[in-house]
């Protein structure tokens, strides 16, 4: 008599991979076949490595559960199927439109600060208003890779600057850790731990936001947002920040990139960088 030979899981890697980005989603199977117009006895399947998904229900999958676009790569390996989405260099000859595209946005943003950043916020492009807020830091900080979390948060960086300090550290790390809990980056993690265990510098005369001796009007702004309250050449300065993104990418690096612009936040800011200007 021919002994049996066991039946060995098709595809364990993919399932588990499945399994933990729909657990870290915190939705059930049930939630996931409804996204996926599947069923949550063919989701149990492939989780659990008895069904092989299609390459196309695999991106569907991924889709609806807002797997970055470089862990689907690692979801297509995982399943036998070959990479979808290409990985590019931003100085490679192909990606010269987009270049052109972030250096006139950057551009015309000026006087106002704006910078392009990727997904562990090393800084690509910058333009002359991030340029200014940098002016007098140390040449360690500004080497590059220069990085966004780093130049900010380091006590000899712009933290001494930062009126609102407490408050602006508490929303870039919660920001990091939102970004974490969505994405498996261990240099973002790595990343995170560094910046969170920099010691907090004390500013002069307190944490308390208020004038900085520019002789501006010390009223009550109503900000639409927690603004970046800011020290630079005697004038205190302050912004609110907006994050964009591109829309469906099809490359991994495009994917990663962040367009923030600080746009100001009130009329003293704005009169202060027109001034630079003329």
């Amino acid at each position: 008599m021919t002994p049996t030979t066991p039946t060995t899981p098709a595809t364990p890697a993919v399932g588990g991979l499945l399994r933990t980005w729909r657990e870290r989603r915190g939705i059930s199977q049930l939630e996931l076949a409804g996204r996926a117009d599947s069923s949550s006895r063919h989701i149990s399947f492939i989780e659990t490595g008895r069904s092989r998904p299609s390459e196309e229900m695999l991106l569907r999958l991924a889709d609806r559960l807002d797997v970055p676009v470089r862990e689907r790569n690692a979801l297509l390996l995982a399943a036998g199927y070959a990479p979808r989405y290409a990985q590019t260099a931003l100085d490679d000859p192909s990606m010269e439109t987009l270049r052109e595209g972030i250096e006139r946005l950057l551009t015309g943003y000026e006087p106002y600060p704006a910078l392009v950043v990727d997904a562990t916020y090393n800084v690509v492009a910058a333009n002359q208003g991030i340029v200014m807020l940098l002016d007098g830091l140390p040449d360690h900080l500004l080497t590059p890779p220069l990085n966004a979390m780093r130049i900010t948060l380091h006590p000899e960086g712009l933290a001494p600057k930062i009126h609102n300090l407490g408050e602006w550290r508490g929303h870039l790390l919660a920001q990091m850790e939102r970004q974490i809990a969505l994405a498996r980056s261990e240099p973002l993690r790595a990343l995170y731990e560094e910046v969170s265990s920099y010691p907090v510098p004390e500013r002069p005369g307190g944490d308390d936001g208020g004038d900085a001796g520019d002789g501006e009007p010390d009223e009550p702004v109503p900000y639409i947002a927690l603004p970046l309250v800011i020290e630079h050449d005697g004038h205190l300065l302050s912004f609110v920040s907006s994050i964009a993104t591109f829309n469906t990418p099809m490359d991994v690096t495009v994917a990663e990139l962040a367009i923030e612009t600080m746009l100001p936040a009130d009329p003293a800011t704005v009169k202060y960088l027109r001034s630079l200007g003329d």
